[in-house]
């Protein structure tokens, strides 16, 4: 199989330096690995050349991603009760929906009308509590039209809803990622300027590898892990106030020692959230348990 190589072209005419130097930054191709020329390219780290700029229409203060090893352990959930904490906190609060093919942010709002745009840019939508939200869902005709793309798409996809979108000032923007650690998750570490991401887990044995394999990501991206949020962790009975380890004990303050990480946070099921969730009334759903997560992002 044939491997071709864009490399930089050096001009061997060293009477013209002003031209060689010229011609050398048009042909760049800021692949510093494949040249041995010493210039202003090669001062800049890979993380930081490959972060992409917002909508000049945007400022954006902190970016947290919120990730799961897989799928089916409440990330969404957790994504938009910390939106939800925060803004009640006063802060102006965004969330990117970048679970492309599985989105489900706009319906725990109750979010009915689609995105607009213009010659500007597109304009999120925002909650009855005014938390801006851009989402795949808010774009298609109808919601329940599947998305068959393949990654590249996708990523792209999610690039430009940083790029694209108008989000005007935002203090705590939250990445719900797609579960796992693929394209998606990749494209959202290297373009866009992650301050620290929360993982999402549930309380089974299989967690400690998930979990592990999300630490290992963010380690090899530098983004550092604030905590892990143990969704369906145990059930209070109604009747006698006993907790009830649904899904088996919780292994979770272990395994955060294990990687240091510093803040756990356990969320219990309940079925008044669930019922919350499906009517689109999540903001109004009462909720202390994150309380120490949010306080984390304040001091960031």
């Amino acid at each position: 199989m044939a491997v071709f190589c864009l490399r930089r072209k050096h001009t061997a005419n060293a009477s013209e330096p002003a031209v060689r130097k010229k011609r050398m930054s048009e042909e760049c191709t800021h692949d510093c690995s494949s040249c041995g020329a010493n210039c202003a390219s090669r001062g800049q780290t890979q993380s930081e050349s490959l972060i992409e700029k917002p909508h000049a229409g945007s400022q954006i203060k902190k970016v947290i991603a919120v990730v799961s090893g897989k799928g089916g352990v409440g990330k969404s959930l957790v994504t938009s009760l910390m939106a939800v904490n925060m803004r009640r906190r006063d802060y102006q609060t965004a969330i990117l929906d970048a679970d492309i093919t599985g989105p489900s942010i706009p319906k725990a709002f109750g979010i009915k009308e689609k995105a607009t745009g213009d010659e500007s840019g597109i304009y999120p939508v925002e909650t009855k509590t005014g938390i801006k939200i851009m989402s795949l869902n808010l774009l298609l005709e109808n919601d329940t039209d599947p998305v068959v793309w393949r990654g590249p798409i996708i990523a792209g996809t999610v690039k430009q809803f940083w790029t694209d979108v108008i989000w005007e000032d935002v203090d705590y923007m939250f990445v719900d990622m797609p579960p796992g650690t693929g394209d998606v998750p990749l494209t959202v570490f290297q373009s866009l300027p992650v301050n620290g991401i929360l993982i999402v887990t549930s309380p089974q044995e299989l967690v400690s590898m998930i979990v592990e394999k999300a630490v290992n990501m963010a380690d090899l991206m530098n983004v550092p892990v604030l905590g892990i949020i143990e969704n369906m962790s145990y059930y209070t009975c109604p009747d006698c106030g006993a907790e009830h380890h649904i899904y088996g004990e919780s292994h979770i303050d272990a395994i955060a020692a294990k990687h240091e990480i510093p803040l756990v946070a356990k969320l219990p099921i309940d079925p008044k959230l669930a019922a919350a969730c499906d009517k689109g009334t999540i903001e109004l759903f009462e909720n202390s348990a994150l309380d120490q997560i949010a306080e984390i992002l304040e001091k960031l």
